[in-house]
C-alpha cells in the first residue's frame, strides 16, 4: 500500500474551508496502484459469504464495480438523492460539512442477502451509517465495510459496527 499512499494527494479547503480533502484521482491514474486496491480487497474477502458489493456514490463506484467484477458478484449503487430512476427508499444524515440524502432502489437487494459496502474514504461515518440503514431496510445484512482510506482522527468507525470496518490506509 506504500505506492497507493504515496499517490494520495491532500487538497486543502475542499469542499469547504478547513477540510483537507484526500484526493485519490492520482491513484486512479496508476493502473498498478488501482489494481493493488482491488486485489487487496478481493483477497481480504475471498473467504466471506458475500452476495453483492454495494458502492457509495461516487468514488465507491470506482472501487466497488471492478471489485464486484473480480469477485463475480452483482454491483449495487447507493446514490445521492434524485439520481436513481426507479422506485427507491432514502435516508438523510449529517456530513462533517453539511447534510445529505442518499437512496437505493427498492429491488436492489433482497432480504437475507449479505453485502460488502465499498467506499474510498471513511471520515465521520455518517454516509456509511446511512448506507447501512438503507441496506437493512431492504432486509439485507452488511457483512463488512471496506475503505481505501480511513481518517482515524475523525472517529467515523465509532458510528459503525467496529468488527465490520476494514481500511487499507489510516491517517
Amino acid at each position: 500500500m506504500n505506492l497507493v499512499k504515496s499517490l494520495i494527494r491532500d487538497v486543502p479547503d475542499f469542499p469547504v474551508k478547513g477540510i483537507i480533502f484526500k484526493d485519490i484521482t492520482p491513484v486512479l491514474k496508476d493502473p498498478k496502484a488501482l489494481g493493488m486496491i482491488i486485489d487487496s480487497f478481493s483477497e481480504m474477502y475471498k473467504g466471506e459469504k458475500i452476495d453483492a458489493i454495494v458502492g457509495i456514490e461516487s468514488r465507491g463506484f470506482i472501487i466497488g464495480a471492478p471489485l464486484a467484477l473480480k469477485m463475480n458478484l452483482p454491483f449495487v449503487p447507493i446514490r445521492k438523492i434524485g439520481k436513481l430512476p426507479f422506485d427507491k427508499i432514502k435516508v438523510s444524515y449529517k456530513l462533517e460539512y453539511g447534510e445529505a440524502t442518499i437512496e437505493i432502489h427498492t429491488d436492489a437487494l433482497v432480504a437475507g442477502q449479505r453485502v460488502l459496502i465499498v467506499d474510498d474514504l471513511l471520515a465521520t461515518g455518517g454516509t456509511t451509517a446511512a448506507s447501512i440503514e438503507l441496506i437493512e431496510k431492504l432486509g439485507a445484512e452488511v457483512v463488512k465495510c471496506a475503505f481505501v482510506i480511513e481518517l482515524g482522527f475523525l472517529h467515523g468507525r465509532d458510528k459503525l459496527p467496529a468488527d465490520k470496518v476494514d481500511s487499507l490506509i489510516t491517517y
